[in-house]
């Protein structure tokens, strides 16, 4: 591949340089390697050196990692660092490849910094050779010299692997996978971990190896493992007589593997014994005291490493069990409706957040769904979202409306002793008419995916996360109104779903619109699939998913009831709660005096809005008995009661409660506390209720 054509970098007017013809000729290969863009261009006679095809190269550093050792590479990185910050001109060092047909040759580069007037390095041009036949030539000491370099660099290099590791099966893919084995002449490992007195094999030797029974054993039966746990020593077998002889029951098993050697390695940590490590040889006999001293230190090493993934996994067990203590146990029937809900968790080490979902059936065949995510990755995040989620259930429980029930669950969560916040989502939703009321707390817009697949975010007007907007006074949270018709999903989820390596979240929520166009109609399997999507891309960071589909339209239930609050100055609110009882009417079977009540209940908010100092509650509801009514309560703080008066014929107000007693079969003031409320009712006729 041509580094000069891979995207919009910025190259060198002569990159790749050009090596002189007598490097060629003395087998030496060249590279160029452009700091800036990170391409490493590299030369034929180079690519011999590595033992690599044209093809294989991409003109990036990386792609050279199956040549190189872990070890290797460490070591490598290393120097070039120290020489890139330390203002060097050239570095240079002998390293070991390993070749296709797995036999490890020296290898020697020097490398020349280029510079610019400011002193950063921006280019190194250097030569790659084989010298191993130069290596070959060298004193003994030498090579004893190298070969002790060489193991401290094994210990060093599969130490800094080990330290990403953090479950126990990094912890042995790293052991298999770096190369170690190679590098020790091992050809292959078994470990084995104490659980409960027993010995645990949890990574098996080579194929055909397993002896049955021994997934589990005592730490007094005769194997090499319960022999090193016990004496806290490690146990070097010299040949394949010394293994049959030491261990004649298990010897039997394993001899037709061609095993010439071993070395068994108690794994200490913190003085005590965890487990015990394994490495068999096939083509080695005995262990020198420098190899013996070796493996013994990098036992110790994975012992570290080991007993770290093992309280990883134990502390994200105890917060995942924890979390999963918070979240509802069971989802219930929500009648006129269907429901998914999903949690998937992270899943790294002990890192777990504190999303979470839940659905709360409430009066008049209304429903509530929360969708929330608490500050923070640890036990501490978890046990603050479950309480939080009963306090927003006991709120939304209690009948307050769905800005009430938000800004006291913020005012909860300010008070409470902890310094996390929360950004959460609360959607009340009347199944009956399909009016559903938004309120957001500084959490990601939720979509709507309509019958026909279509898909789209709904923008909701927000306020601050929860336990922010406490601690600043900024309560006020703006209630969005929409309709869900038969059919249409609402679609809240946790940010953790749109959230995209190197992309911004506009970009995950296009991601996410287009899975949920394409999805099943499934609303089961679509909750999978959208997680199951997280999984596959990496995602590292919690995800909850909540999905409520509206069924076909039900028969209306008595003591149907509707809230929103209208703040002065805020249009978009008066029209939303314009919208809300429009919907509730049509819903509710009054169409004949849909215009009425509409027409009254605006007069009566326009008045509050008017002639007081704060904004106003509006409650629409069905009252039962021996006639059915429906009631429109407008609330506001003021204690002074309206009174009705004649505006005169070029009066432009005085005419809102005329107008009410005119349409409305009754009406009147109640005193509420520090203010009042104004209502009015309208009688509809049973043949209305009886046909929706």
């Amino acid at each position: 591949m041509d580094g000069r054509v891979a995207g919009a970098l910025s190259l060198p007017d002569d990159w790749p340089a050009h090596p002189d013809l007598s490097l060629a000729l003395n087998r030496m290969g060249s590279f160029d390697w452009d700091l800036d863009s990170g391409l490493m261009h590299m030369d034929r006679p180079a690519l011999d050196v590595f033992d690599m095809r044209a093809e294989e190269y991409d003109d990036r550093p990386e792609s050279l990692a199956p040549r190189v050792p872990p070890d290797e590479g460490v070591r490598l990185d290393a120097m070039v660092a120290q020489a890139l910050k330390g203002g060097q001109r050239n570095y240079g060092a002998y390293f070991r490849i390993l070749r296709r047909d797995g036999t490890l040759r020296w290898t020697h580069t020097q490398g020349f910094i280029q510079r610019d007037g400011a002193g950063r390095p921006r280019r190194i041009i250097g030569i790659v050779r084989d010298a191993t036949q130069e290596l070959a030539d060298s004193t003994a000491r030498r090579e004893l010299d190298l070969e002790r370099q060489r193991r401290t660099s094994l210990v060093e290099g599969t130490t800094a692997a080990l330290a990403h590791a953090r479950t126990v099966r990094d912890v042995i893919d790293v052991l298999k996978n770096s190369q170690g084995l190679a590098h020790l002449g091992a050809t292959s490992l078994v470990v084995g971990l104490m659980e409960a007195g027993r010995i645990h094999l949890v990574a098996d030797g080579p194929e055909g190896s397993f002896v049955p029974g021994t997934r589990y054993t005592r730490t007094d039966e005769p194997y090499p493992m319960s022999e090193v746990v016990t004496t806290l020593s490690p146990r070097f077998i010299e040949s394949a007589t010394d293994f049959a002889t030491s261990y004649p029951i298990l010897w039997p098993h394993i001899s037709h593997l061609g095993i010439t050697s071993a070395a068994y390695l108690p794994l200490i940590a913190q003085a005590r014994p965890i487990g015990a490590l394994g490495l068999l040889y096939s083509e080695k006999d005995g262990f020198t005291g420098d190899e013996r001293n070796l493996l013994v230190a990098l036992g110790s090493s994975i012992a570290q490493s080991l007993q770290r993934a093992m309280l990883y996994e134990q502390e994200h067990d105890l917060a995942e069990g924890l979390q999963q203590a918070m979240l509802p146990r069971r989802i219930p029937d929500v009648p006129g409706a269907q429901v998914a809900v999903r949690y998937r968790s992270a899943r790294l080490g002990r890192d777990i957040g504190g999303d979470w979902y839940d659905v709360i059936p409430l009066p008049g065949g209304r429903v509530g769904a929360v969708i929330g995510d608490v500050q923070g990755h640890d036990t501490h995040a978890a046990a603050v979202m479950g309480q939080l989620r009963i306090v927003l259930r006991a709120y939304a429980a209690e009948g307050h409306s769905p800005a009430t029930v938000m800004a006291r669950a913020s005012v909860f969560l300010h008070e409470l002793d902890t310094d996390r916040f929360a950004t959460c989502s609360y959607a009340e939703a009347d199944l009956t008419t399909g009016v559903v009321q938004l309120v957001r707390a500084g959490h990601v817009d939720p979509l709507v995916r309509d019958t026909d697949g279509s898909c789209r975010r709904l923008p909701v007007e927000g306020g601050l996360p929860l336990g922010l907007s406490a601690e600043f006074g900024r309560l006020e949270y703006p209630v969005s109104t929409v309709e869900l018709d038969p059919g249409q999903t609402l679609v809240l989820f946790t940010d953790g779903l749109v959230e995209l390596p190197g992309a911004d979240l506009d970009e995950g929520m296009q991601l996410l619109t287009s899975m949920v166009r394409n999805g099943p109609q499934d609303l089961q399997r679509l909750a999978d699939q959208l997680c199951e999507e997280v999984d596959e891309r990496g995602g590292e960071d919690d995800v909850a998913v909540l999905l409520l589909r509206r069924q076909a339209a039900h028969a209306p239930r008595p003591g149907g009831r509707l809230q929103q609050h209208v703040a002065q100055g805020d249009p978009e609110a008066l029209s939303s709660a314009r919208h809300m009882i429009r919907a509730a009417v049509r819903a509710w079977g009054a169409r004949t005096r849909a215009d009425e009540v509409e027409l009254a209940a605006d007069e009566l908010i326009t008045n509050a809005l008017m002639h007081t100092d704060g904004g106003a509650i509006v409650t629409i509801r069905v009252l039962t008995g021996p006639e059915r009514r429906l009631r429109v309560d407008v609330e506001d703080r003021s204690s002074a009661l309206p009174r009705r008066r004649d505006a005169g014929q070029a009066g432009v107000s005085g005419r809102g409660l005329m107008l009410v007693d005119r349409l409305a079969d009754l009406w009147g003031v109640e005193p509420r506390g520090s203010g009042k409320c104004v209502w009015c009712e309208f009688v509809i006729p049973a043949r209305e209720w009886r046909q929706c």
